[in-house]
């Protein structure tokens, strides 16, 4: 290892690892998935990993999307300190709705920033490109010590701006399709390459919830995927890294009996309430692949015009079916650990199985070719925490899937 001293990030100070620190995220891995998998002798390798290393489960932050999570998991802290609490956000002072993938969002250095700096060697893959500049903030690429790339864009990459030239040659794969299983089967071959000949001390290696927006637990695609991922993780394991699996959230059914979505419109029911456009209904769900979702998950916050009694609005949001809870943004900071300034006036929630949306006209929702599966709200927030060695957790209630690099770490340094 290249380094020889703990790592401080974010008030939280990080053990010195033996072999690699590796955490792992499956997006929209829900824990029944790995249990319906193992079950099937599908994933022999994360079956012994569970009998003899560590089995437990964690919550994700609030909401369980993909960017908020993977930036807790980078960071080691939740939205609050960070800054990343959607993939989606309205900016007042501009008055325009942006996607939340630019560094300047980030308020808080990631542990990978911190363990370059310390003379570490650290490497990130992640599916979708829309990840890879946040989670490379603060790297170099010019020292031979940093690799961060995504495998949608594993054939633009280049050494001043990636670490590697052309990832996709590299790798020997052909860059894949962003709607399929291949685009994470191609993040977890570049993680065994990169442990083989880039030899890193800290790696991250996150996925796409495609399959799991796709498939159930229980169906073929799903069984396939689990099962492809089980011998990459299997190859890792055998070259001696230290390795945490965890999610950014889980994945519950969002339909009608009869496979149509389930979905209160918030924004129609607004504009019936206050008057048309006076609110302004955020999805922080929305990112460039709607065809996952059709930007319907079970979190929202709206902006309320001047004047609007929001006591009143809440309690008749909260009358409605489906919507289990309705905060003021006070509310939100203490109990979700959100940035006040990046959230509107109220927080929307959703149950398991309904998801909110802004205005029934405004979602695209022909893209859905099988019933909707989301996420966002609180019945996705458990999602799997299991470490390839034994490390003692203690009671540890409030185990969250951002601390999967301590846990790595932890567990590297034995």
């Amino acid at each position: 290892m290249t380094i020889q001293s703990p790592v401080e990030a974010n008030g939280r100070t990080y053990p010195t690892p033996k072999t690699c620190a590796i955490a792992i995220c499956l997006d929209g891995c829900e824990p029944e998935y790995l249990d319906v998998a193992i079950a099937k002798g599908l994933m022999p390798t994360l079956k012994r990993m569970r009998e003899t290393g560590t089995d437990r489960l964690a919550h994700s932050v609030i909401p369980s999307f993909t960017n908020p999570n993977n930036l807790s998991i980078a960071t080691g802290r939740p939205p609050s300190v960070h800054g990343i609490c959607g993939n989606f956000l309205y900016e007042p002072e501009t008055g325009e709705e942006v996607m939340m993938n630019d560094v300047r969002f980030l308020r808080a250095p990631t542990i990978f920033s911190k363990f370059y700096e310390a003379g570490a060697r650290v490497a990130m893959v992640t599916a979708k490109d829309k990840l890879r500049a946040l989670l490379g903030a603060g790297l170099k690429f010019d020292e031979d010590r940093a690799v961060a790339f995504s495998s949608e864009r594993s054939g633009e990459t280049t050494k001043a701006e990636h670490g590697i030239d052309n990832a996709s040659e590299w790798l020997g794969m052909d860059v894949p399709e962003v709607y399929s299983a291949e685009l994470s089967e191609f993040v977890f071959a570049a993680g065994v390459k990169l442990l083989q000949d880039f030899k890193p001390d800290v790696m991250y290696l996150s996925t796409t919830d495609y399959i799991q927006h796709k498939f159930a637990p229980d169906q073929q695609g799903a069984l396939d995927f689990y099962a492809m991922f089980d011998k990459y993780l299997a190859q890792l394991d055998e070259m001696g890294a230290a390795i945490v699996v965890t999610a950014d959230h889980g994945m519950k059914p969002k339909h009608l009996t009869d496979g149509s979505p389930a979905v209160v419109y918030v924004q129609d029911v607004l504009d019936e309430w206050l008057g048309e456009a006076a609110a302004r209904v955020i999805l922080p769900i929305t990112d460039p692949y709607v065809v996952h979702h059709g930007a319907l998950g079970s979190f929202a916050t709206a902006y309320l015009p001047e004047g609007a009694d929001r006591n009143d609005v809440i309690a008749r949001l909260q009358a409605i079916d489906g919507i289990t809870h309705v905060l003021t943004r006070e509310r939100a900071v203490v109990d979700f650990e959100m940035p006040a300034d990046r959230i509107g006036d109220i927080v929307l929630v959703s149950g398991e199985n309904m998801t909110l949306g802004t205005s029934e006209h405004r979602h695209d929702l022909a893209a859905l070719k099988e019933p909707l599966r989301s996420h966002g709200g609180l019945t996705e927030q458990v999602v799997p925490f299991i470490v390839n060695r034994k490390i003692d957790l203690g009671n540890m209630p409030d185990l969250r899937n951002f601390d999967a690099f301590f846990y790595a770490t932890t567990a590297a340094a034995i």
